[in-house]
């Protein structure tokens, strides 16, 4: 191989590590599963003149501003990622992007996204994901984080609005609808966190981060895990109650909840911490299976 072509491999691995550690730094998993959410909140407001350039356009702006809000993660966080086991490989902690650099990032995609949603959507739906956005990197990561270990519950708020902020990008209102999915998220987070947590209480410990295992011990975030789920399983059968969703989805979330609860009384019970990621991992199928569902069970109603 000779120098040209050497360069030209040396451009493109770079290229890819760009990239790749970018994407990191944006959430892109997390993004995607809020993303899919939003996309859940704009179709629960299906109509045959459902403007489907408007709805990309949409989730565009909300994705930019999600992945702003990941990389200011990233920013803040970095010398507590570089102590936890879990995140001391991320961009910044291994110097793959400079705090500069990621400053930059998160500049760029909080103006691209705020613009996208100010010029093809409307202000309510601007001024909602900048403020998801604004609790997400600033309050929960900047304050809440470090100073109480009911930082995830009152965090959690932020994490949960994808789905109105989707429906009012199409309707420019607020509807019971999408605030019911607002509410199933909220409670979903903390067993949804917790879980993890336990997973990983070494590095919380280590990182002095008041979560809630660290603090209250994990046998009390065990029992506030199989409380929360409790409250999750009832209040993801509201939509059947008030006649939002049908049979469909009364039969498929009443599997998905007997499982989460199965896993959550388990993970109490057992002396040890082995069910504490299954439980995790679970947990995000549980949200986007159940999500699915609304979605499948409302076309259905509506003859789509």
């Amino acid at each position: 191989m000779n120098t040209s072509q050497t360069k030209h491999t040396d451009n493109h691995l770079k290229i890819n590590m760009y990239i790749s550690a970018y994407l990191e730094m944006c959430k892109f998993k997390v993004v995607a599963l809020m993303l899919f959410s939003a996309l859940v909140g704009m179709l629960l407001s299906y109509k045959p003149s459902f403007d489907w350039y408007k709805a990309l356009l949409s989730l565009s702006g909300i994705g930019l501003l999600a992945g702003s809000g990941g990389a200011i993660n990233h920013i803040i966080d970095k010398k507590i990622d570089q102590k936890m086991k879990r995140t001391k490989n991320r961009p910044l902690p291994k110097g793959k992007v400079t705090t500069l650099h990621a400053i930059c990032l998160a500049a760029t995609l909080a103006a691209s996204g705020t613009y996208i949603l100010w010029v093809h959507t409307n202000p309510l739906a601007t001024y909602l994901t900048a403020a998801a956005m604004i609790g997400y990197a600033f309050i929960y990561t900047g304050i809440l984080k470090h100073t109480t270990p009911q930082n995830i519950v009152i965090g959690g708020i932020n994490g949960a609005l994808p789905p109105l902020i989707g429906w009012v990008s199409l309707t420019g209102e607020i509807a019971p609808e999408p605030l019911l999915l607002v509410l199933i998220i909220f409670v979903w987070t903390p067993p949804h966190f917790w879980a993890l947590a336990i997973a990983r209480y070494d590095d919380y410990v280590k990182s002095n981060v008041p979560m809630l295992p660290a603090t209250h011990g994990i046998k009390f975030t065990k029992l506030c895990i199989l409380l929360y789920a409790v409250i999750t399983a009832i209040t993801t059968i509201i939509p059947y109650i008030i006649n939002m969703s049908g049979m469909f989805y009364l039969i498929g979330v009443t599997g998905l909840n007997a499982r989460f609860l199965y896993l959550a009384t388990q993970l109490y019970k057992e002396p040890g911490n082995k069910l504490a990621m299954p439980t995790f991992l679970f947990s995000i199928k549980y949200l986007m299976l159940l999500f699915l569902l609304i979605l499948v069970d409302h076309m259905i109603s509506i003859g789509v």
